[in-house]
């Protein structure tokens, strides 16, 4: 065999260059006939022809294995070696893969989720009422007629007055005992009864006295439902042993609990011997006093009828005729006493600030229709110091100015000097700082006459009313 020269050599390297520019040829291709070519020559070292082998055995690895392997990872390396990035699968994790294993679908679940164990099927699969079998062999009969209710515990001592004391406080709030005693009857009092009227009028003893209105009417009412004349018994019988307790926060805890005890034998939920059980057996001063009380605001009624004054007239509660008519007996006291502290905290027992424009309208009305200054002095002292004192708001200052100023023309009809004298008493109260300037500019004046005769030329004649 002749061994080529130089020149020849490269002419086949050059050749074989050429053919990679070929649209038939490719690069795996290439690399099998530069082996063949280097094969055929022999000049290359033994090193280049493994290498070589070995190149071209992983190319054509890589070009079985590309189509089965795309989109896993694989990657070659600018030596040809392939490299993968896919972290090696362990058991559990082929476990996992719901993918088929054949390569054929998109790898959704079988049968759209609704095949295996533990699944409820397809989406809108919608189940019948299962039919109980008669010939199951655990088939009871009683199972048909089984009721099924809730079972609520009965509270203790801890958890009795945390669950009561919100009922009783939003009570003070809306008066309204039905409510109350729902949800008195979801919480299961159990032998906790008698201490609800314990918790009710400790609660009131804090508060004012609408409060210890609110909770006589809501003991009233609870008698014969949720509690018993006994259960009432044993409730006063407590409070009458708590009281020097109770006196270290009210003072005045007997007269208070006696007059309670005064409330309930009148509304028929306590005995009318209860008191006279306790003669000669009470060692508590507290315990005496309170029944001493009770004994002197039964003794001041007939036959020991219904006590409805026994805490005041006031509070929301009360119908508006009765607190008009309470103002208004107010006002006349404090025209014959000349005490306006007296006349204050009378309004304050009262407990109807929302109702205050009711004695601004009486008191004004009062000044139109009265004689002398006596009154009108009066009056504008009580109206200048309530509104010092924030009893009045100015709200409630305007309402009961707007109420005049709408019904002066009817007020005009009984006294003739109304308008006049009300111009004078808006602008003094005005000066005083009672009102503002808003309310004195509202205040209307009634129009001047034109008198006119044949003699006069046309002039006006002036005349104050």
């Amino acid at each position: 065999m002749e061994i080529e020269g130089p020149s020849e050599v490269n002419a086949n390297i050059v050749e074989s260059d050429n053919l990679n520019d070929s649209l038939f040829w490719g690069n795996e291709d290439q690399a099998g006939v530069e082996e063949i070519e280097n094969e055929i020559n022999g000049n290359w070292p033994v090193t280049s022809l493994n290498e070589a082998r070995l190149n071209a055995k992983a190319k054509r690895r890589l070009r079985k294995n590309s189509s089965r392997d795309s989109g896993r990872g694989d990657s070659v390396s600018d030596n040809g070696e392939s490299s993968r990035v896919v972290l090696p699968t362990s058991p559990r994790a082929k476990l996992m893969d719901r993918k088929s294993r054949t390569g054929k679908g998109r790898g959704l679940p079988k049968k759209g989720g609704a095949g295996g164990k533990g699944v409820w099927g397809p989406p809108g699969q919608v189940y019948d009422v299962e039919e109980i079998d008669v010939k199951d062999p655990n088939y009871d009969e009683d199972q048909e007629n089984c009721v099924y209710e809730t079972t609520v515990l009965p509270l203790d001592e801890k958890t009795f007055e945390k669950s009561v004391t919100p009922i009783v406080q939003e009570y003070f709030e809306h008066g309204d005992t039905n409510e109350v005693a729902e949800m008195l009857r979801d919480l299961n009092l159990g032998y906790m009864k008698c201490g609800l009227p314990v918790l009710a009028v400790s609660l009131a003893l804090e508060g004012k006295a609408s409060h210890r209105e609110m909770t006589s009417k809501l003991l009233s009412d609870l008698c014969g439902t949720l509690l018993s004349t006994a259960d009432v018994e044993k409730s006063f019988d407590q409070l009458l042993q708590e009281l020097p307790e109770l006196v270290l926060d009210t003072p005045k805890a007997p007269q208070l609990v006696g007059q309670f005890i005064a409330r309930a034998v009148g509304d028929g939920i306590l005995s009318k011997n209860y008191i006279d059980g306790y003669k000669g057996t009470v060692d508590c001063d507290h315990s005496r006093a309170a029944l001493n009380r009770a004994t002197v605001l039964l003794s001041m009624t007939k036959g020991g009828r219904k006590i409805d004054s026994v805490w005041g007239s006031g509070g929301g509660q009360q119908p508006v005729k009765k607190l008009a008519k309470e103002i208004d007996m107010l006002l006349k006291e404090y025209l014959l006493s000349n005490d306006v502290s007296e006349a204050e905290r009378c309004l304050q027992e009262l407990e109807v600030p929302h109702f205050h424009h009711e004695l601004v309208y009486e008191a004004i009305l009062m000044v139109l229709e009265a004689t002398g200054d006596t009154t009108y002095k009066l009056m504008l002292n009580l109206l200048d110091a309530l509104w010092k004192s924030a009893v009045i708001t100015l709200d409630q200052m305007k309402r009961g100015y707007d109420r005049i100023y709408s019904e002066i023309p009817d007020i005009n009809l009984d006294a003739p000097h109304a308008y006049s004298v009300l111009e004078r008493f808006v602008e003094d109260c005005f000066k005083a700082g009672i009102i503002s300037k808003q309310i004195r500019d509202l205040c209307p004046s009634r129009g001047r006459k034109r008198f006119v005769s044949e003699g006069d030329g046309g002039r006006l004649k002036c005349e104050s009313y």
